[in-house]
């Protein structure tokens, strides 16, 4: 019989959905040491937040989340929040002694982030960050090739996220629904948002990042404000573009845009090495494109790797050798490291100090953007 590890969660939106959807069938199809119950849900909204409740099977709601994480019953904080409010609930959940699960990025800024950090090692509790795309078995293959030396010397990394959904005037900042386009609740705009993803993979298979040169553009320089009603000044980042020297040498570009018309969510990365390359699309996230320079002859060329053998990172657990998964099977497996990391006594990766690594390089950007020079990260 496994045992049990309390959940509360602090918000209800579309990660809200993706995590209790990660909760509720990890125990279907992973066998763990322990399992997650829906305890408690909690957002200022009584009414929609028992809505969600009921529908995903909470037992109890909250509408101040610090009544939540005082509460005894309480074993887990999981953060849903926009980012403004991260340090405040890590840090009483940390000081509750809760576990805690938080959305990325880790917070608004590295110093914000250094302290959260502090709270949860001295608490001594299991932290992690839900940067998702790790989990995705492709990726988590990508990681095992590179480690193996597969690539030999990594000379380039690039990648890119795009999307469009920003690009009308019209469109308000602030609210339940624009937050991510309000400074003051986000604290960057497709920086934080698209690119952490893109950074906190690229630190993950190719190791840190020492400095960078950014270019970032605000293209509707003013939005009505849903809360105020007033016409008020865009503080967050539109589109973001970088140039970075990694810890082993290698180069890398990478770029993100809420204005590249025709793409809902564009993520791809591709790495260059002395031996083979790589690349990867979350438009087609169960396959690996691989190419080794090894292949000579007509033959050669790129293949595609279908990731769905039982042989692959976390896909023994699901379908036949040919059927694939999607996105929201990467949050399930991130739900299982945790358990099993709570179970080995092992940190859950990425931990809150691995995700403030992600976040000195995104001060950085934004920094260098500003300035138009160089930027040391950290």
């Amino acid at each position: 019989m496994s045992k049990p590890i309390n959940i509360g969660m602090v918000g209800y939106g579309f990660m809200g959905r993706t995590h209790s959807n990660a909760y509720r069938k990890v125990n279907n199809f992973f066998k763990t040491e322990y399992h997650p119950v829906l305890k408690a849900v909690c957002a200022r909204d009584a009414e929609k937040v028992k809505e969600f409740a009921d529908n995903w099977g909470y037992e109890s709601v909250e509408t101040d989340w610090r009544k939540l994480v005082e509460r005894k019953d309480i074993d887990a904080i999981d953060i849903c929040t926009p980012n403004n409010l991260h340090h405040d609930i890590a840090i009483a959940a940390a000081a509750n002694g809760k576990m805690i699960l938080c959305e990325k990025p880790l917070s608004m800024n590295a110093e914000e982030g250094e302290l959260m950090c502090q709270a949860v090692e001295k608490a001594g509790v299991v932290n992690t960050v839900w940067y998702n795309y790790r989990k995705v078995p492709a990726v988590t293959y990508a990681k095992q090739l590179i480690d193996e030396g597969r690539l030999g010397r990594i000379f380039h990394y690039r990648a890119n996220f795009l999307q469009d959904w920003t690009i009308s005037a019209d469109l308000p900042q602030g609210g339940t629904a624009l937050w991510r386009l309000d400074a003051a609740a986000a604290g960057s705009g497709v920086t934080g948002d698209l690119l952490a993803h893109c950074i906190d993979t690229a630190i993950w298979l190719n190791g840190g990042v020492q400095n960078v040169t950014a270019m970032t553009e605000t293209f509707i320089k003013e939005r009505k404000h849903t809360l105020t009603g007033k016409v008020e000044k865009v503080g967050i980042d539109d589109a973001c573009a970088f140039l970075c020297r990694f810890d082993n040498g290698s180069l890398g570009l990478f770029e993100s845009t809420r204005y590249a018309r025709g793409h809902k969510a564009l993520y791809t990365f591709e790495i260059n090495g002395e031996h083979a390359s790589i690349k990867w699309d979350l438009h087609d996230l169960h396959r690996l494109q691989w190419f080794s320079h090894k292949d000579e002859g007509p033959l050669r060329g790129w293949r595609s790797i279908h990731v769905t053998d039982g042989d692959h990172p976390y896909m023994s657990h699901w379908w036949v050798p040919g059927l694939q998964i999607g996105y929201e099977h990467s949050f399930v497996h991130h739900v299982y490291d945790f358990l099993e990391g709570v179970a080995k006594g092992t940190p859950v990766g990425p931990t809150f100090r691995d995700a403030l690594e992600t976040q000195k390089v995104c001060d950085a950007v934004l920094k260098s953007g500003k300035s138009g020079n160089w930027s040391e990260v950290g």
